[in-house]
């Protein structure tokens, strides 16, 4: 990898990492699901104007948004809204690795390896960690909808392995034309006119920096640039690197939040990152090794 691509990896993971503490920055001002319609809006539009549809059914592009998108981020915002930290989060939801193994041996006759299953076993001692020692700075509510925000994304990356081939930033931007209109009724339902007419006439600073970072920095940089790096170069050198979002994300949430985790939680997440080497580099591991 080129020098200046290998800058653009890091760039992507540090945009990705942070995600996770412009999330709960957003929050303060903006409620979960009206904050998931402006990402998503600001996401699509103008930049489908812009940018060429994917050559894929369209079911597949709906059922995209749905998951990965609408899904996904639904559960993220409300499990942040009470009660999951930043950066637990940025953890926790990387069990959608594991989600994607066993939906892929599932739904795509996909072989379930030793080394996922050794994967699996780490990991979700980790998060049995993390959960049982949530302590006062992590809700059991919280912590259970992000691990559903990894099932929706596990299920988006099963829907993508469906639909074939796609250039990876059209596939964003065009699925991001499904969730607001969701999101904004889910908004008008679950928190009310009440609250999104006084997110509107109070919104500040942090909440206008929060929506355009999520849309334009996580969403079309973090996604256009992966893209890029995805096109240029084999998928196994440039996968290992979404391993550094959540090492960034528990380090930006204790630099810029102060969150503090408890030791069990430390070890846990150890355990999850752990877990996700193995089942990154476990096969690689084997042929070493035998």
């Amino acid at each position: 990898m080129s020098p200046r691509d290998l800058l653009l990896a890091f760039v992507v993971i540090l945009v990705w990492g942070v995600n996770f503490v412009v999330i709960k920055i957003g929050l303060h001002g903006i409620p979960p699901m009206l904050l998931g319609a402006l990402r998503f809006m600001l996401a699509a539009v103008p930049a489908v104007f812009f940018v060429k549809r994917p050559a894929i059914a369209t079911r597949w592009l709906i059922a995209y948004g749905a998951t990965i998108s609408l899904g996904q981020f639904a559960f993220l915002f409300y499990a942040m809204a009470v009660g999951m930290p930043a950066g637990l989060a940025s953890v926790v939801l990387q069990a959608q690795a594991f989600f994607t193994v066993g939906l892929s041996a599932l739904f795509l006759h996909e072989r379930f390896r030793a080394h996922n299953a050794a994967g699996l076993i780490v990991a979700a001692c980790g998060l049995a960690l993390i959960g049982e020692q949530g302590g006062d700075a992590m809700t059991l509510a919280g912590f259970c909808l992000t691990l559903c925000a990894a099932l929706m994304w596990a299920l988006g990356n099963i829907v993508t392995k469906k639909a074939g081939k796609a250039d990876m930033l059209g596939l964003v931007v065009w699925g991001s034309l499904v969730p607001p209109l969701p999101f904004l009724a889910f908004s008008w339902f679950f928190e009310g006119p009440d609250r999104i007419h006084a997110a509107f006439t109070s919104i500040g600073a942090s909440s206008v920096f929060a929506v355009l970072y999520l849309s334009f920095g996580a969403t079309l940089v973090g996604y256009g640039l992966w893209a890029r790096l995805m096109s240029r170069y084999p998928a196994a050198q440039v996968a290992p690197f979404s391993l550094l979002v959540p090492v960034l994300g528990l380090a930006s949430a204790a630099l810029l939040l102060d969150e503090v985790l408890t030791l069990p939680q430390i070890t846990g997440a150890a355990l999850v990152m752990a877990g996700l080497l193995i089942n990154a580099f476990g096969a690689r591991w084997r042929t070493k090794a035998a």
